[in-house]
Formats: structure tokens, sequence, C-alpha cells
């Protein structure tokens, strides 16, 4: 620190202060023919290498910040907004934890629409910082009430007395020679016309007075353990000195306000969403009472059209969230209760309270019921909230009128057909119609189609499609940077095709991600199939509306364990995508069967090309209808012990195709898989089983 000072006193008179910026710069302030001037300089010269000047905003920004600070209102409001920043970074992180299904899924791609993803991956990021600023911020507030400790309350005697005699050469100063430059937080120097002042230091190890005739310290306060932490805790708060740190803390500030506007988006959609029940009778002269329990209203669309067919039939109906479960129903007969599972079989945000009320019902009524689940088969608890709901019922003495059923992925096939169910209750025909409103579509063109199949009775296409070229400016611009037209979507997930003359969409797996610059699939003609049918008629040149679906629970998980990947007939769509997706060439084994190789052996070409450059592991294709032919069930079971290997080394399975198929692969694996104590429902509760079934 001398012999800096010195090396200043080179270049600057009337040096009033150095000071060492967080950031590690010098600044000399001095006074010079009555013009007061700020310079940072070179340390290893003491010349100076521009004006220091503050940025104005930076500087009313923090002046603002201190203001708000300066009395006892605006302390504690600052500590009760980092208590609450606090509350919402907890909560917040641990719905989405339960979101995603655990702690080992966060990173994972998330689901929803545009506002649901961008709401929930900003608060993935954001998380941290804001969760440091709230806990930094509740600490500092606590200290400014004194009720903890932040080390600054011992300060240095202030000297009562120098030593008599002219001032020394600063560079001779004993305390300032023993000083590291690196620990140097400021230096005041003494008033040039008083002869008993006295040089003030502040450093990283602690604050005193230096005499400016003999050097010595005339005080010094060393900085205690509590200091330290506060003094760490204020540069976590503000990031003073740690660019990267700021960086981070301005980004997560950055994103509350975006945070804000999807959240409010998010809401609006759900309230939105949320159906006006007509006529809805009280819970206590209904004949009828519809529970609903979802989590982002989809299951209130199935709701209401049960709730109006059977007031169409005569019934009185009270329909409310399974939260305002009443604690008697004096003349209801009949309790229907529609719920979906969320995340890892949780009940979902409007059933969050049901089975603590359920305990709470006290009336002598108890009409029999009847419950409906709805959810994914993808995942492994599907519809687990509905079961536990059904159990809860049953354990505390309601009788069940039907069987638990289940609904997969909102098909209003399977809504309709259970409404033939209930309405055997009330001795009449009940016809349930609705059909979830598909999101907004997109129009894609047909480049291309392989056909197969034809010979076996088995008609399959290969179809891809491309996006419309773009017509305005901005699309046009869009496409000139890199952006392809292409919604974003990955293998694995669905796209919905809307077929004519029909409101219900159709899904088919995708065989291609965004990033390969078309969407493809693979799609078999079935006998009076509309979507099909439509599809298979197509030419290149022609159009499809359609809109992705998000399928995150059915692709191959990363890291490098082996992936054995089983399909039959069109099945074979996504598991080609997950193949053609594998630059890493981590494993994958490929069992599929067709009927004839001459005539259906879908993929073939691509198929050969993956085995030459290893994306493409093994091959085992099986044909139905060749001398010494076989099912791919016959495949897999001759290849046990192969399997059972690649299952103990850590691999995964993933099945596509029809719903027959899929049972007779679980039965297989069941079998092949009991020598080493595992079977197929612990691979899916490991994460390690996925399905994507039809029909």
């Amino acid at each position: 620190m001398a012999t800096l000072a010195e090396r200043v006193a080179q270049h600057y008179s009337g040096v009033e202060q150095i000071q060492r910026s967080p950031s590690g710069s010098i600044v000399v302030y001095y006074s010079q023919a009555d013009r007061a001037g700020a310079d940072r300089i070179d340390p290893l010269s003491g010349q100076g290498i521009g004006p220091y000047v503050p940025s104005k905003f930076t500087r009313w920004v923090k002046n603002l910040h201190r203001s708000f600070l300066a009395d006892t209102p605006g302390r504690a409001v600052a500590g009760l907004l980092a208590l609450t920043m606090l509350v919402l970074c907890l909560s917040g992180m641990t719905l989405l934890v339960k979101r995603v299904g655990g702690w080992r899924q966060l990173l994972r791609p998330l689901r929803g629409n545009f506002s649901q993803r961008w709401h929930a991956e900003l608060g993935r990021i954001a998380v941290f910082g804001l969760l440091l600023s709230a806990l930094t911020g509740l600490y500092m507030s606590a200290a400014t009430f004194g009720l903890v400790s932040d080390g600054t309350q011992n300060e240095p005697d202030f000297p009562i007395a120098t030593t008599a005699g002219p001032a020394v050469p600063i560079g001779t100063l004993r305390a300032l020679r023993a000083t590291d430059l690196n620990d140097l937080r400021e230096l005041v120097y003494p008033s040039p016309d008083n002869p008993e002042d006295f040089y003030s230091l502040r450093t990283v190890q602690g604050d005193g007075y230096v005499d400016q005739a003999s050097g010595a310290l005339l005080s010094w306060q060393a900085h205690d353990r509590v200091h330290g932490v506060y003094s760490l805790i204020y540069k976590l708060h503000t990031g003073e000195g740690l660019w990267w740190l700021g960086l981070l803390l301005g980004l997560s500030a950055l994103s509350v306000p975006m945070m804000g506007a999807t959240g409010i988006t998010v809401w609006w959609q759900r309230r939105r969403s949320m159906p006006r029940i007509a006529e809805n009778s009280g819970p206590q002269s209904a004949d009828t009472i519809i529970l609903v329990g979802s989590e982002s209203n989809s299951t209130w669309g199935f709701a209401d059209a049960l709730h109006d067919a059977l007031r169409q039939a005569g019934q009185r109906v009270h329909t409310a969230p399974m939260n305002q479960l009443a604690t008697e129903y004096r003349q209801a007969k009949h309790l229907f209760i529609l719920t979906s599972t969320y995340a890892d079989g949780d009940a979902p945000s409007s059933a969050s309270r049901f089975l603590s009320r359920l305990d709470k019902f006290s009336g002598s009524n108890k009409p029999s019921f009847s419950v409906l689940g709805f959810g994914d088969r993808q995942f492994a608890k599907f519809c687990q909230f509905a079961r536990d709901t059904q159990d809860a019922l049953l354990a505390r003495g309601w009788k069940q009128s039907m069987d638990l059923d289940t609904i997969d992925r909102q098909s209003t096939q399977e809504f309709a057909r259970w409404g033939k169910a209930v309405g055997q209750l009330f001795e009449r025909e009940l016809a349930l119609e609705y059909t979830p409103k598909p999101p907004q579509t997109q129009p894609l063109e047909l480049i291309s189609r392989m056909d197969y199949g034809v010979q076996v009775q088995a008609p399959t296409s290969i179809l891809r499609f491309g996006p419309i070229a773009p017509q305005s400016r901005i699309a046009r611009f869009r496409r000139m940077i890199g952006f392809n037209g292409l919604p974003r979507f990955e293998a694995g997930d669905l796209v919905g095709v809307v077929p004519p003359d029909s409101p219900v969409p159709r899904f088919y797996s995708l065989a291609s991600g965004s990033k390969d610059g078309f969407l493809e699939i693979c799609v078999r003609k079935h006998p009076q199939g509309l979507c099909s049918g439509m599809l298979h008629g197509l030419q290149p040149g022609e159009r499809i509306d359609a809109f992705i679906q998000p399928n995150p629970g059915f692709r191959p998980a990363s890291g490098k364990s082996p992936v054995i990947l089983i399909g039959a007939g069109a099945g074979i769509g996504p598991l080609a995508g997950f193949i053609r997706n594998n630059t890493g060439k981590y494993p994958m084994y490929l069992y599929w069967g067709g009927r004839d190789p001459d005539s259906d052996f879908l993929y073939e070409p691509e198929l050969g090309e993956y085995l030459a450059d290893h994306r493409l592991t093994e091959l085992h294709a099986v044909f139905s209808r060749v001398k010494e032919g076989g099912y791919v069930q016959t495949r897999v079971l001759a290849h046990a012990s192969e399997i059972r290997g690649l299952i103990e080394a850590g691999g995964q399975i993933l099945v596509c195709g029809s719903r027959a198929m899929a049972t007779s692969i679980q039965q297989a694996l069941d079998g092949i898989l009991s020598p080493i104590n595992l079977d197929v429902r612990t691979l899916k509760l490991q994460g390690r089983y996925r399905e994507d079934v039809f029909g």
C-alpha cells in the first residue's frame, strides 16, 4: 500500500482518498486548483488510466434502494418482501418437483402449453438466484434491526493524541508498508492543514488509524468472524466483486416480471377453460353429485358433459370440485368422481383436501359412488389418485355402484363407452359426447411417401411432411436465420391430425424430431379408418392441419445404458426416430415384427445404414408370413439371456405397437426377468420400461 501511495504522489497532488473497488480497480480522489476529481489508476505506475465516472443510472438505483432502507418502515417492508420471496421460491420449487415427478426428473423437458412451459422454465432457471437473494436479504434485514450482529459494532478507538512532528513521506509509513494492496478497502488522507490529523485505513482484516508523523498504528480493530460472515452475505446479496454472480442475480431479477406475466397467462387460461355449470342444484337438494379433481381444468369439460346428460335425464345434479365435498348429502343417491392424477400419483389441485374432508363426512346418507380416472398410460402411476380415492371411499364404508374405469389421454371414445355404463344405472340410454378443444393447428405439406404392405393386406405408409413455404416477411426472415418453420417436437411425441367431417383428432407417434427438418409418421390404413384413409390418400404437395402433443414419457433416458426397442408393424416409427437421433452411438437393440420381408419391411434401407454407422447395435426382425416365421415376442424369448444381461447392466425397454402385442411382450419379459428377481412392473416404477400402445 505504501508503494502505491508513493507512486500516486508522483502524479497527483492534493490526494484525499484511495479506494479499491470490489472489482479490483484502484480509484484516486483528489483536489487540484479548487477542482475535485476522481481517476482510475494503474497500480503498477500510479498513473491515471482515465476519469472515474460512475453510471448515473446505477447511482440513482443505488440511492433509491438506500433511501427505501433509510427508515424503519422501509426496512420492515424489505424484510417482509424477502420472507415472501423465500416462501414463493420454496413452494414454487416444491410444485415444480411434484409436476415433473421427483427431483431426478427436474432437468427433463417440461410438458404443457407455451405459457406453462416458460413459467416453469423461468422458475427452474431463476430459483437459485431468487432463493439466494431472499435468504441473504432476510439476514441483512435482521441485522438492521439488531436481531443478529453484523460485526460493525466494534469500531477502532478514536485517537486521543498523535505524535508531534512533521509528516513523513507516505511511502515510509510502517502501517502502510505492512498492508497488502489486495486487502485495501479505503485509505483516507489527513487534512493537509491539520498536523494533528491522521490517516484512516480500512482493510479486509480490520480498520484503524495511522499516525502521519511516525507511521505507527494509533489504534486498530480486527474484524471478527461475525463481520466476515456479514461481508460474505453482503457480497452474495449484491454480487459485488463476483461478475458471474451479479449476472445470475440480474437475470433472476429480470425473470420475475416475465414469470409474473406467464403466471397471469396460465391463471387466465385455467379460469377460461373452466366451464360454467348450467342449472347447478344445491348439494342438499341434488339427486346426483359430481365431484371433479383437476390440475389444469381439462377434466371439467367431461364433468360438464356428464352434468348436462344427467340433467336431461331428469336428475337434479350438483357439480363441484372434490375439495368441496360436503359434510352430508341428504337426498343424493349417486356420487360420480371424475379426477385426474398430478405428477407421481398425487392429488390434483382441486382435490388436494378431499381425503381430509372425507374423514369429516358425518351424514347418515352415503350415496353409491363411481370413480372415473383421467391420465396417460405412459406413466407408471396411471390414474393412481383415482385408485386411491376409490380405496378411501371403500375403506370408510361407501358402496360402489360401478367399478373404477379410466380414460387414457382424454379419449372421447372411452368416455362415450363409460357413459353407456352410467346409463344402465338409470335404466336409460345416456349419450356422453365431449371433445376437448384441440390446440391451434399448423398447416403441413406432404413431401414424400413410401408405401408398404399392400401384398399382405396391411397397407402402411411412411409419410414425411414439411412446413408450408413462408408467405410473410417475418416468416421468411425467421427461415433465413435458422428457424425451419416446424413446431418444436422430438421423436416419440405425438402429432394430432383432425380428419375431415370429425371433430376428434387422431394421434400418431412421431418418427422424427423438429431438428431433422421434417415431420415423419408411419401410418397403417385401417378398414373404414377415417383419418388413416385420408392420410393414405394424400399425394406430395397436399396439406394437412396438425398440432403437437408432447409425450416426454416415451423416449430413451439420457446416458450410456443400453436401450432395447421392441415394436411391431407401424410401431417401428418412433423407434426408428430414436435410432436416427442416436448420434452418441450408445448401444441400441431393435426387436421388430412384420408380415413379409418382401412387402412390409419398414425402414429397411435406413436400418441398414444405422447398423453400418453403429447408431443401431443389433437388429432382430421377424416375419409371421414366411416359412419358419414368428412374432416379435417369440424372437424376444429366443434372446432371453442377452436381454437379461442388458437389463442387469442398467438397460431400459421401450415398446411401441398394438395393445395385444404389448401385453404379449410384458408376459414374455416377466418370464425372462424372473431369474434376477425383476418384472415389468418394477422396471416401470424405475422408469426403465415405457410404452406407446394403441388399439
